[in-house]
């Protein structure tokens, strides 16, 4: 399947990601327009990247799909595994993976576009949308220290064997949750932790401002409008029947690998996230993970910076650097920028029991790479310092960010 177009890429979003604007004026930071950038030798079938998935497929530490496009024309798409072994059904492209933290800047768009549009100020104190709150934090914790990952809020020790039966239970559950926020350090000041509340009250807020979910109004305002046809916030009972739908194959205790969505009785053996199964959710918490195949998010990352979801200025927003994370590491609005090789890479992970995803934008060259997993024990940090290598030439020891 090498060198076929990602289907419902427009050509102004080629032309926005290869140095040339819609309206011919060179992007900012961007090759000059009309230079050629050749298709890096490790990026293509058989090449360097192609070969190391493949082995780590035949050593059984890799089941899923990888994409890597170039422009909006897909140059390598491999899938590896099944997606649902009870059925015999395999991984292919059109496959809809987990995507635990990596669906965490759909919140970050969904605000910037209500500011686009007037609706609120990311400077706005959370407290003006939301109630219920403690009064420290409505009054001095921000939107932009929620997106930003500097809300210092955290929240108790979330109930990880509780198995939820309905979307209107777990909204329910979260909203619960946020109104037991608590401010344990300086609004403004970075943290090296994820802080539930800085996903979760940006997702609140958008229901305040729309007066509709969460879930629908990113995959209206979203999904739709990219062309992500196969992706969305899926329940259990979908994640059961859709054959497009790859189960988490996760490890227990003992050495087993179970079906994580067809045995809710268990949970991982990992001791980072002991106990958990991300089939108890029956829905994505609000502001976190979601459904999508790999051409849907290499469709959503050119959308990105071609105006399908956001005003360019406003794009820019949503990926400037924010925090200094490290020497060339920064943090953006729900994504983490590196330079790798006087260039910038964004990149957004997420793991969870059986689950493993990222996507990979490196706008200077208009690239896009996409990893998605649905078994325990794929090195996805060592597989993104991979792709990163390809794409840029450049080997680091990690990756990009998470």
């Amino acid at each position: 399947m090498a060198f076929d177009s990602v289907r419902g890429i427009a050509r102004r979003r080629v032309l926005a990601w290869s140095g040339v604007a819609a309206a011919g004026v060179p992007l900012v930071g961007a090759p000059a327009a009309g230079a050629y950038s050749p298709i890096p030798p490790d990026t293509r079938p058989g090449g360097a990247y192609d070969r190391y998935v493949a082995d780590l497929a035949a050593d059984g530490r890799f089941s899923g799909v990888v994409l890597l496009s170039h422009r909006g024309r897909t140059v390598l798409s491999r899938s590896y595994g099944m997606a649902d072994r009870e059925r015999g059904i395999r991984n292919h492209e059109g496959t809809a993976f987990s995507l635990s933290s990596a669906g965490k800047p759909f919140h970050a768009v969904a605000i910037l576009q209500l500011a686009q549009r007037g609706k609120l100020q990311v400077s706005d104190p959370v407290g003006k949308y939301l109630r219920g709150l403690d009064k420290e934090i409505a009054e001095r914790v921000s939107i932009h220290h929620l997106l930003s990952g500097a809300s210092g809020l955290a929240s108790p020790d979330e109930d990880v064997e509780r198995v939820f039966r309905s979307r209107a239970e777990v909204h329910a559950y979260y909203v619960r949750r946020a109104r037991e926020s608590r401010l344990v350090g300086v609004p403004g000041l970075p943290s090296t932790t994820h802080a539930e509340p800085e996903v979760l009250l940006p997702a609140l807020v958008v229901e305040a401002v729309t007066g509709t979910t969460y879930w629908d109004y990113v995959e209206e305002n979203v999904f739709r409008r990219c062309g992500m046809t196969r992706s969305g916030f899926f329940t259990r009972p979908r994640w059961l029947t859709d054959r497009h739908v790859a189960h988490p194959y996760m490890d227990v205790a003992g050495g087993s690998v179970v079906d994580a969505v067809r045995h809710l009785d268990v949970g991982s053996a990992y001791p980072y996230m002991a106990g958990k199964n991300p089939g108890r959710a029956f829905i994505d918490a609000p502001g976190d993970g979601g459904f999508a195949t790999a051409p849907d998010l290499a469709r959503f990352a050119y959308a990105l910076r071609d105006g399908t979801l956001l005003d360019r200025p406003w794009a820019d927003v949503l990926t400037g650097a924010k925090l200094p994370h490290g020497p060339a590491s920064f943090g953006a609005y729900g994504v983490a920028l590196d330079i790798v090789g006087g260039q910038w890479a964004f990149q957004r992970a997420g793991g969870n029991p059986g689950v493993g995803a990222n996507w990979s934008i490196y706008p200077d060259t208009g690239w896009v790479g996409v990893i998605l997993s649905n078994c325990d024990g794929a090195p996805l940090q060592e597989m993104i310092a991979r792709e990163t290598a390809a794409v840029t030439g450049v080997v680091s020891e990690g990756g990009a960010g998470g």
